[in-house]
């Protein structure tokens, strides 16, 4: 699912899940061991990029589709776990974007101190709302962080996805480099980070973090409401399989 190297004394954990690097209850549960293991260690930066094209297409929706209500109830919290311990992660974490980043790979990207996206074809946002599903409450506190307030609404209710430069401008990536030059910058960044004492780091990370992630907690018990409620049902599912028609052809990847 993912493999971690080490260079220049950064951590670099490259996702290797499947074509697309898309979200599913394994992957997310196999990061959250990990983010909570490396959370647990002497402070260590981490960068997270992932093999190819594309750094992730967001939640695998032909699993959801297949599993349907059964698999959404393991999923939404297994997302929720997720952006939980990867936001409260308590060391500095980098994003080497390689390519696409689309919805639930924007998420992820988005819970990175610091994100350097390559020029290219690659594109990057969140299309939720045009796939026909609400945002659970982690991934929304995300992206509210992440954005300026005079860019929240477009982007999130727009469901545009942005090429490296565009999304620079709105605040979805912090550097645009040429590819070949994309993981060098990604380890100058966690470098950087990593040059600061590491509690003086921590501190003050968990204290810009701490509303956003009180509202997460606060929203927790809605995940299982949102599966029930809106993403398991029948109009649901039949939205998501427009979408996924509309995307793939109707063809699996």
């Amino acid at each position: 699912m993912f493999e971690v190297d080490e260079a220049q004394g950064v951590s670099i954990l490259r996702l290797q899940h499947g074509r697309a690097n898309a979200l599913d209850v394994e992957l997310c549960r196999v990061l959250v061991e990990f983010f909570e293991k490396a959370g647990r260690a002497p402070a260590r930066s981490v960068i997270i990029t992932a093999e190819g094209g594309i750094f992730s297409a967001g939640v695998d929706l032909l699993r959801v589709l297949d599993g349907e209500a059964a698999y959404v109830r393991q999923l939404l919290p297994a997302l929720h776990d997720l952006c939980e311990t990867v936001f409260s992660f308590p060391h500095p974490l980098v994003a080497a974007i390689n390519g696409h980043a689309f919805a639930g790979g924007c998420i992820v990207a988005c819970m990175a101190d610091h994100r350097v996206m390559a020029k290219g074809p690659g594109r990057i946002g969140v299309p939720e709302l045009l796939v026909g599903v609400p945002f659970p409450p982690a991934p929304l506190e995300i992206m509210r962080f992440v954005l300026p307030s005079q860019h929240l609404s477009r982007v999130m209710v727009g469901g545009v996805t942005y090429d490296a430069e565009a999304a620079r401008e709105f605040g979805l990536v912090d550097e645009v480099a040429a590819p070949e030059e994309l993981l060098d910058r990604a380890v100058a960044a966690a470098q950087r980070l990593a040059a600061i004492h590491p509690a003086t780091f921590s501190l003050t990370k968990a204290q810009l973090r701490a509303p956003a992630l009180e509202r997460m907690r606060a929203g927790q018990d809605l995940v299982q409401q949102l599966a029930e409620e809106i993403w398991a049902t029948p109009e649901a599912m039949q939205r998501i399989r427009a979408h996924v028609d509309r995307t793939f052809g109707g063809k699996k990847k």
